[in-house]
């Protein structure tokens, strides 16, 4: 019988001063003056989907794989976070099945981002565009991306092993 699991992740990043820019978002680089604060490039993106196959797998969460305070994770791209990930999770014998992200924010505006994002997300984890989905979403003026303080996004993947 194959074992079937869930995975949830999250992650939020603030923005840092304007001019610090570009943001690096669902592996892709957006045109805007200010860049998400983190230890990493504070894509919110690649971290939540990391965060959800870590969770799934049985691994624990992104902070203990990829933590904070090492020299090794300083500056690295959400794309190699992924990309690590998603060997740990084929040597571990699991399959990625799908994965699913929505990403909040009010700016930028992300909605003709979205290709790339799938085409480099699904690249970095070894999948078809068709089995990654990510959804930008408006906060509508509300909490902390709402106030245009930063980014948050939310993922769940679907994992197999034979």
């Amino acid at each position: 019988m194959n074992d079937i699991r869930t995975g949830l992740g999250y992650d939020r990043h603030q923005f840092e001063t304007p001019g610090s820019g570009p943001l690096a978002i669902g592996c892709v680089k957006v045109d805007f003056d200010r860049r998400l604060d983190g230890h990493s490039d504070g894509d919110v993106v690649a971290h939540a989907i990391a965060d959800a196959l870590l969770s799934a797998c049985g691994f624990g969460d992104l902070g203990t794989s990829f933590p904070a305070g090492s020299p090794a994770t300083v500056g690295i791209a959400g794309s190699a976070i992924l990309h690590r990930t998603a060997d740990w999770v084929v040597a571990a014998g699991w399959r990625i099945g799908n994965v699913d992200c929505t990403v909040v924010c009010d700016n930028p505006a992300l909605g003709t981002h979205v290709p790339a994002m799938k085409k480099a997300v699904g690249f970095a984890l070894g999948l078809s565009q068709d089995r990654v989905c990510i959804k930008p979403r408006h906060a509508e003026g509300l909490g902390f991306a709402g106030r245009g303080e930063g980014v948050e996004a939310m993922a769940v993947v679907l994992v197999f092993h034979d």
